[in-house]
């Protein structure tokens, strides 16, 4: 049996001026996926990533925890949405560096201000009424992360890994589950860092064995380690 790891990155710094950078957790959190998977015999023929610093970050110390020797190859179709120019088309206000920041530091709850912004900056996104705001369209993200999908699909390799973000791994599931495309990130709010979605590769496509799943954290019985962001 074929099968592709989808595994989303782990925690990045929200609090901190760059996002795109692994917390101490985070690094913390892809070590322990990486024990792991070499536990449990895991060994990738090809191992893959998006270009974002968080997914190189999340992959290279889970593949050295996993005794994995591998040069990632890197793939635009597992890039994140593009989460402040979402963010500034909503609210232009928060368009200006460190703007979306200080914002949050007035709220008494950042990470559940921040939930709702993003959840209403998405719907704007993916309900097509606006797609000349933004550089890169709701349609053709989902296209480019689903050409994505193919290619590792198509790739000789049996066993796969791919690094990559919340909007990529939710484009694909819900591509494969047929939800709708106005619902798709109705699946990615629970999405957990270093999670691993686990999808078997056949002859008539993609299929999806499991969702989410954390036991590399789950075992350390240190609910600290379970993150969303």
């Amino acid at each position: 049996m074929r099968e592709l790891l989808l595994i989303r990155h782990g925690q990045a710094s929200f609090h901190a001026e760059d996002y795109d950078r692994l917390s101490p957790l985070g690094v913390q959190q892809s070590s322990l996926l990486g024990a792991w998977l070499a536990e449990c015999g895991q060994k990738p023929d090809l191992v893959a990533m998006g270009p974002r610093a968080r997914h190189r970050e999340t992959a290279l110390p889970c593949l050295e925890a996993a005794g994995v020797v591998a040069s990632p190859i890197t793939l635009p179709g597992l890039d994140e949405v593009d989460h402040l120019e979402l963010l500034a088309r909503l609210r232009p206000d928060l368009a200006a560096p460190g703007a979306l920041r200080a914002a949050m530091t007035q709220e008494s709850d950042p990470y559940r201000s921040f939930q709702q912004l993003f959840v209403d900056a998405i719907g704007r996104w993916t309900s097509g009424e606006h797609d000349a705001d933004y550089s890169r369209p709701w349609n053709r993200f989902r296209s480019d992360v689903l050409d994505a999908l193919n290619q590792l699909s198509e790739s000789s390799a049996n066993t796969l890994w791919a690094f990559t973000s919340g909007g990529p791994i939710t484009v694909m599931v819900a591509a494969l589950l047929q939800v709708p495309e106005t619902k798709t990130f109705d699946l990615s709010w629970s999405l957990v860092n270093t999670g691993v979605t686990k999808l078997r590769l056949g002859s008539r496509g993609a299929s999806l064995v499991t969702y989410n799943t954390w036991p590399h954290l789950e075992r350390t019985r240190d609910e600290q380690l379970v993150t969303l962001r």
